[in-house]
């Protein structure tokens, strides 16, 4: 894969607005290892190579398991996850494909039942946030940062 673009270089007012978004989320107060699944399912939901190798990476360096990053796409089967884990994965997975059916209610519901009303509003900004890169990286085809990569 060939990058089109540097984004970054090329319109760094925008970067910088992205990262003070990041930067939001980041000192919201919401578990950072419940950030990096969300970064993941979203990452992997989008296709995004380059914000997966960079969150599994985060991930792992947080102590995340492998298993359960291995298991986050099939997560509503794997009793690896804490219902607050759930609620977050399944509101990740909702606002990513708004499309499909917008938000639906019961996401909500279950969502409402482990995250405070500020909280779930700090989550949507997360995945807000993660779907504006993925679609960065995505659009401009920024190649992931892999260790032994193929040229």
């Amino acid at each position: 894969m060939t990058a089109r673009v540097d984004a970054n270089r090329l319109a760094p007012e925008g970067r910088q607005a992205m990262a003070a978004l990041q930067a939001y989320v980041n000192r919201s107060g919401l578990e950072s290892a419940l950030l990096e699944l969300v970064k993941i399912r979203a990452s992997q939901i989008n296709g995004c190579a380059f914000c997966l190798a960079m969150h599994v990476r985060d991930a792992r360096a947080q102590g995340e398991r492998e298993e359960r990053l291995h298991l986050l796409p099939a997560w509503r089967e794997a009793p690896l996850y804490t219902a607050r884990e759930q609620a977050a994965l399944a509101w990740t997975e909702a606002v990513t494909l708004v499309t499909d059916g917008h938000v639906p209610d019961a996401v909500y519901e279950a969502a409402r039942q482990e995250f405070g009303e500020k909280e779930l509003v700090d989550l949507t900004y997360a995945v807000v946030a993660i779907n504006g890169w993925n679609r960065l990286a995505i659009a401009f085809r920024k190649p992931p940062e892999v260790a032994g990569a193929a040229a």
